[in-house]
This record gives structure tokens, C-alpha cells and sequence, in this order.
């Protein structure tokens, strides 16, 4: 395996010009490490090299070049990774912005191998903590919903997509182009683990406090929402379940009596926490006497609506 890989890093190097070679000679090292089932660097590929934020823009070029020169998914990996890191520092997200960088990463979301398309979730996520790359990151979240939707339930790619989704919908400017995938998102809800539904919680908090976006969320079936509201569930799901719940409600207290109930199904949100509101209104009540006083606070936002 190391004859193919030393090829794509000679052909990189041409490329790039010859002060291209030692950053090549790095990536190309930890990629034989990893072939040889040495670490392969951090599995989260969120932990920086110590000289991550000192990468200047020279630098930075040849990463971005290095990924449009090689089809090595272990080279991609490792460049993706260094992006990645170089990423949460807040100057070089401007950097790789300005050299076109997010377009290269972004193409990187079709590729064929979870592991290449997860790190370059995982750049695009830092680099999206700055409102100028995000006018340019939200051309990819059609593309970042599907890999959601097709990737394996609970996987590090699934988790990759909705942190990434997370930073997309903190603003409503995005919502729109979420819409169909909130059925995706309430499956995950419903089917994944604790990790998964704390993430995709956090996506829903913030389209459900978007007032537009309220019909399409309540119009969604969720037959298992109730198990949401337990006493024994995990305090952030908990928090975040009423979080989502707040929102809806009030929203939907603001249409002003505009809503049309008939629109809506008997497994739908709405009519869990709207029409049949009396088992929802019982796990409320239950919750008055949870020890934790966010969850009761949230509680009382809900019940003084």
C-alpha cells in the first residue's frame, strides 16, 4: 500500500512546488502509520497539533491543494484533519475562506468514503462559527441532509452532519432548506442513542424557534414524543425535549386561533401537545417535582403559556 500512496504524494508535490514536500511528507507518514494500525491521530479528528493555529496562508494554500491534487482517502483524511484544527482559530477561518477553501472541503461531501466525507463535516463545522463562510457553507445543506438521512444510524458521519447542521440553524436565514428532512430528524429522535438525540435536538430547538417553520414541525408524527417527558430521561434530552415543546407552544398561541386543526394527523405533534393535550399535561405535572430547577423552569415556561 505504501507504493500507491508515495505516488499521489510525488504527483502532489509537482503540483505544489517543492516547499510543498515536508507538510506532504508528514500527512503521507501519519497515513503508513495508520496502515499499519498504529494511531491514525485522534478519533474525533478534533484535537490540534500543537502548531495548528500557526499555519500561515502559504500553508494553509498547500493543504487546500493537496486535496484537489491526491485521491489518497488517507492523505484526504489527514489534510482535512489539519483544516480542520487550523479552522478553530478564528483568523484562519477567513484565510480558508479567502482561498477558496470551502468550495474544495464542501466537494469533499460527495466523496464515496465516510471517513473522508466525516472530516470534511467536521471543517466545515468550524468554519462555519464565522457568518461570512456560512453565506457560503449553505449551498451544501441539501447535501449535508442527505448524508444525515443515508449514513448509519448513531454513526461519528451522522453525528458529523448534525453538529454541522447545529451551527447552520442557529440563525433562521437556513431553516428552508431543512424542511425535508424533519421527518429524518424526529426518526433520529425516536431511534437513535443518547448521543444522537441530543443532537438532533439541538437542530430542532432551533427550527421550532423559528415561527415559519412551526406547521411543518407540528404536522410531523412522532408517536413515541411522550417518552420524551419522563422523569428517568436523560437531563439534557429532558431539557431540550421541553426546550422544543416551549417553542411550539408558544407559537402556536401566537397564531392567534388561525391554526387549522383538521390539517393535522392523530400521531402528529400537534396533537400531543395541542389537541390531546392530557397525557402531556400529566407528564408536566410529574415534572413540577423533578430535582433539577431547569427542568422546572422549563415546566412553567410551558404551563404559563
Amino acid at each position: 500500500m505504501g507504493e500507491p500512496r508515495g505516488a499521489a504524494v510525488r504527483a502532489a508535490a509537482v503540483v505544489l512546488g517543492a516547499g510543498a514536500c515536508y507538510c506532504l511528507w508528514r500527512l503521507a507518514a501519519g497515513g503508513r502509520r495508520a496502515a499499519s494500525g498504529a494511531a491514525r491521530g485522534p478519533p474525533s479528528g478534533n484535537s490540534p497539533p500543537a502548531s495548528a493555529h500557526t499555519m500561515d496562508a502559504d500553508a494553509l494554500q498547500k493543504l487546500i491543494h493537496l486535496l484537489q491534487a491526491t485521491d489518497d482517502p488517507l492523505i484526504q483524511e489527514q489534510a482535512l484533519i489539519t483544516l480542520s484544527n487550523s479552522a478553530a482559530f478564528s483568523v484562519n477561518q477567513d484565510i480558508i475562506r479567502n482561498l477558496d477553501g470551502l468550495s474544495v472541503i464542501g466537494g469533499m461531501l460527495s466523496d464515496c468514503i465516510p471517513k473522508v466525507k466525516e472530516k470534511a463535516l467536521n471543517a466545515l463545522n468550524n468554519l462555519s462559527m464565522n457568518v461570512k463562510n456560512q453565506e457560503e457553507i449553505q449551498v451544501y445543506i441539501t447535501q449535508v441532509c442527505r448524508n444525515v438521512e443515508s449514513a448509519p444510524l448513531n454513526s461519528d458521519l451522522q453525528l458529523a452532519g448534525l453538529r454541522l447542521l447545529t451551527n447552520m440553524s442557529v440563525t433562521s436565514n437556513y431553516h428552508h432548506k431543512m424542511l425535508n428532512s424533519i421527518p429524518c430528524f424526529l426518526h433520529l429522535l425516536s431511534e437513535g442513542t443518547e448521543r444522537t438525540q441530543i443532537q438532533v435536538l439541538k437542530v430542532l430547538v432551533n427550527l421550532s424557534a423559528n415561527p415559519a417553520m412551526t406547521r411543518h414541525l407540528l404536522r410531523a408524527e412522532v408517536p413515541s414524543l411522550l417518552l420524551l417527558f419522563d422523569n428517568c430521561i436523560n437531563r439534557d434530552i429532558l431539557l431540550r425535549s421541553l426546550a422544543f415543546a416551549a417553542n411550539l407552544k408558544k407559537n402556536v398561541n401566537n397564531e392567534d386561533g388561525t391554526m387549522i386543526q383538521d390539517q393535522y394527523s392523530k400521531d402528529s405533534i400537534f396533537f400531543t401537545l395541542c389537541r390531546d393535550s392530557t397525557p402531556f399535561a400529566q407528564k408536566l405535572a410529574s415534572l413540577l417535582h423533578h430535582p433539577d430547577r431547569e427542568v422546572k423552569e422549563q415546566v412553567v415556561r410551558i404551563l404559563t403559556q
